[in-house]
């Protein structure tokens, strides 16, 4: 075997390795996402996370500190896809409401419905925890704030309307991500009214949108 030979052959195996690596990092995090949201985070053991993954606990361990390191993680993921789908369409609210309405429908005909073990994590099983855990769910929600904040800015300008303060793009920023979370929650985790979540994101939206046009006067 030649040395060029020799090297894509290291090549091709460092490659196998990782990609090994990367599917036993997504199995354990989707164990620890399927357990956390049925079971309880603490209820929930490294054994349970492991037994469910068909790894050994250490190798748990190898990948996540603990298992806070695990929740913190499926909270950036979630945060990340809910930020990528929302936040797509807030940016676009640029000239209409079109935006706030295709937001809407993405999150409660798409998101909510498809993903009810990350709706649980993200509202319910991350709630009360450590500063650390806390702090990362403040983020999540204070980017997510900012992009409805600056799309209802932006609106606002190119629709040369104005706000009754300085504070009312924001106050309607905070208060639409708060009706996502509370709608959320409750016709998700306190009932299971999952089928009916499209006539009730309807609702909302249009709810949300009247406000909007009553506030600046679109």
């Amino acid at each position: 075997m030649t040395q060029s030979e020799q090297t894509e052959a290291i090549s091709r195996s460092a490659q196998r390795r990782q990609r090994e690596r990367e599917l036993r990092y997504q199995t354990i995090l989707r164990a620890s996402e399927t357990l956390f949201a049925s079971e309880g985070y603490h209820k929930t053991s490294m054994e349970r996370i492991a037994d469910l993954s068909e790894v050994s606990v250490g190798t748990v361990y190898f990948y996540f500190k603990n298992k806070e390191d695990l929740l913190i993680q499926l909270l950036d993921e979630i945060g990340f896809e809910l930020r990528g789908m929302l936040g797509a369409e807030f940016r676009k609210a640029d000239v209409s409401l079109d935006g706030f309405r295709r937001a809407g429908k993405i999150f409660f005909e798409e998101f909510c419905p498809k993903h009810p073990e990350r709706i649980a994590i993200i509202f319910r099983e991350s709630v009360g925890q450590s500063s650390l855990v806390e702090n990362h769910r403040k983020l999540i929600f204070d980017r997510l704030i900012a992009d409805v904040q600056n799309a209802l800015i932006r609106l606002g300008q190119n629709m040369k309307a104005d706000f009754p303060s300085t504070h009312s793009a924001e106050v309607m920023a905070v208060s639409i991500m708060g009706m996502f979370e509370r709608l959320a929650y409750h016709y998700l985790i306190w009932q299971d009214r999952s089928g009916e979540l499209k006539t009730i994101g309807k609702d909302a939206v249009d709810f949300i949108v009247g406000g909007i046009s009553r506030v600046i006067c679109i």
